[in-house]
């Protein structure tokens, strides 16, 4: 028997409002710069990209409007960009002097068996803990032995702190038991509601293991095995998605070699993966990281390892490529290269050349295994600190750079820069929208000069931020105030598609945000922080 119609419309009403209200199950998210994902996520690829690298699907079809709200907007890649006659160069930071700032200098650093010394992260953790106004190291103290601690204020000399450890003779060893170890990771959680679980830690002992701690000194027992995996497996956190991210450590198959899968949940603890059929093929090392053509043998690369980690407005990742060498002697070729996401999984590594590289010196503190610390970087005022492992196994024990810890720095944004010499170029973005009402830039035209219109999302000018208004820029800053003769005020664009149309004379520009206030913060997300942050977020503009 048929429903009456007021009734039949009232039960259609009551279904469409329920639909309304549901979560989005079916439906793909929608990211914080305009990306949709796809209604299955994470991917699941059949294959590894071993021949032919992927182009992340945002690059192949961006957003028609960007939302910009998040973060300095890097010129890592074209999602930003409609058209521009500037040329795109990378750049690759430079080691300091004092390398390596961490060496072994203390017996418990030092392999039992062996005697060869380590004091360097194998991911580990390098992070700015605001709590105490310290920069914190984590790190392989004596290899395959335990957990190394170390602080610093300026992140160049590190001191070994007393733990009062049970151990005699190491008095900044960590007392997880057992302490055998391999590869590591540390992760300072300031958004963790719990105080007794604001750090984080996975690490692999026949197994990974997982452990939480108020100090990152006293850690809990452990809390399981998330699933099965390899060594070098490590994890890190999405803020933009709101979930950790395992690195997993697997056999690729025939002719992959190693590779890293793929898992996210939005808890960090067990059970996670039961099989391997849980995890997604996610990243491998392909033919365009042929770099170090001296040293390879017949086959290509691997990835040895992969961390990540949220810089200003995207994933930071930072890709250890294993180049297989005849040489015997020489510790593993590793070296680090970046990748960058806008998706959190899949990356652009437009770049392949060693970021952070091996010594061809055979006495150098990085003639071999070249890796990244977990955390990524820290903003140290106008530069970013990437930390590294490098190892010389051949040396003497005496000497301390068995394994010992690196440093390289980085001018902030610096990864890529768009550049014009004498001849004037420009840069238009594609439609943008914002919410705050300052522009920022990150620029190098101290010879030059850099002025900024702003147009509609069809391209015409508008008279108040014109190019004939715009207020010329001849400054090397990576916070400059851009504005016009009349106002430095956006807010009248709030809300609305715009395009930013960038005018460059001999120089480089880095990046660009729209703040809410004059200070310049940027909302973006600052790796492994440093000092002036009290949390992942820049908000409070350029740091002491």
């Amino acid at each position: 028997m048929p429903l009456p119609v007021p009734r039949l419309l009232t039960v259609v009403l009551l279904l469409l409002l329920a639909v309304a209200a549901a979560p989005r199950a079916f439906a793909g998210e929608t990211l914080y710069n305009g990306v949709a994902l796809p209604d299955e996520w994470p991917p699941r690829p059949e294959a590894f990209a071993r021949e032919d690298p992927v182009t992340p699907p945002y690059l192949a079809e961006p957003p028609e409007v960007i939302p910009i709200d998040v973060g300095r907007q890097l010129f890592v890649d074209d999602f930003l960009i409609e058209q521009t006659t500037l040329e795109r160069s990378f750049h690759q930071p430079d080691y300091h002097p004092d390398c390596p700032v961490l060496r072994a200098e203390t017996p418990w650093e030092h392999h039992r068996a062996r005697d060869i010394p380590f004091a360097a992260p194998f991911s580990d953790g390098v992070w700015y803990d605001p709590d105490d106004q310290l920069l914190k190291m984590w790190y392989m103290a004596g290899t395959g032995l335990t957990f190394g601690y170390a602080t610093s204020e300026d992140g160049v000399h590190w001191e070994r702190p007393t733990l009062n450890s049970e151990r005699v003779g190491s008095e900044n060893i960590l007392t997880i038991e057992p302490i055998s170890r391999d590869s590591s990771t540390v992760w300072l959680d300031l958004n963790e509601t719990d105080p007794s679980r604001r750090f984080k830690m996975m690490y692999f002992r026949a197994g990974l293991q997982m452990r939480v701690s108020a100090d990152g000194i006293n850690w809990s027992d452990s809390l399981g095995a998330p699933g099965p995996s390899s060594d070098r497996s490590t994890f890190f956190y999405n803020p933009f998605r709101r979930v950790w991210v395992y690195s997993i450590r697997l056999g690729g198959g025939r002719g992959v070699g190693r590779a890293r899968y793929y898992f996210e949940s939005p808890q960090f603890g067990v059970p996670l993966w039961k099989d391997r059929h849980d995890l997604s093929r996610w990243a491998c090392a392909d033919r365009l990281d042929r770099i170090k053509q001296i040293e390879y043998v017949d086959s290509l690369p691997d990835l040895y390892n992969l961390d990540a980690t949220p810089y200003e407005s995207l994933m930071l990742g930072l890709f250890s490529i294993h180049a297989k060498v005849a040489e015997g002697d020489r510790p593993k070729i590793n070296y680090v290269t970046l990748g960058y996401s806008r998706d959190g999984f899949h990356w652009a590594r437009p770049d392949r050349r060693p970021f952070l590289d091996v010594s061809e010196d055979k006495t150098a503190w990085n003639y071999g295994n070249v890796q990244s610390a977990g955390g990524g970087c820290l903003v140290m005022g106008d530069e970013l600190y990437f930390y590294c492992s490098g190892r010389n196994s051949g040396r003497t024990p005496d000497d301390g750079t068995g394994g010992s810890t690196g440093l390289a720095i980085l001018r902030r944004d610096g990864f890529a820069s768009m550049d014009a010499g004498e001849q004037p170029g420009t840069l238009t973005s594609r439609p943008v929208t914002f919410t705050g009402r300052r522009l920022f830039v990150n620029a190098d035209c101290r010879q030059g000069s850099l002025r900024v219109e702003v147009l509609t999302a069809e391209g015409e000018p508008i008279p108040e931020f014109s190019l004939e208004q715009a207020v010329p820029l001849s400054a090397d800053a990576t916070l400059a105030a851009i504005g016009w003769k009349e106002t430095t005020d956006l807010s009248a664009l709030s809300g609305t598609p715009v395009r930013f149309r960038f005018h460059l004379e001999q120089g480089r520009l880095y990046s660009f945000w729209v703040s809410e206030d004059e200070s310049g913060a940027s909302g973006g997300y600052v790796a492994a922080g440093g000092p002036g942050y009290t949390g992942h977020l820049d908000t409070v503009g350029k740091a002491d």
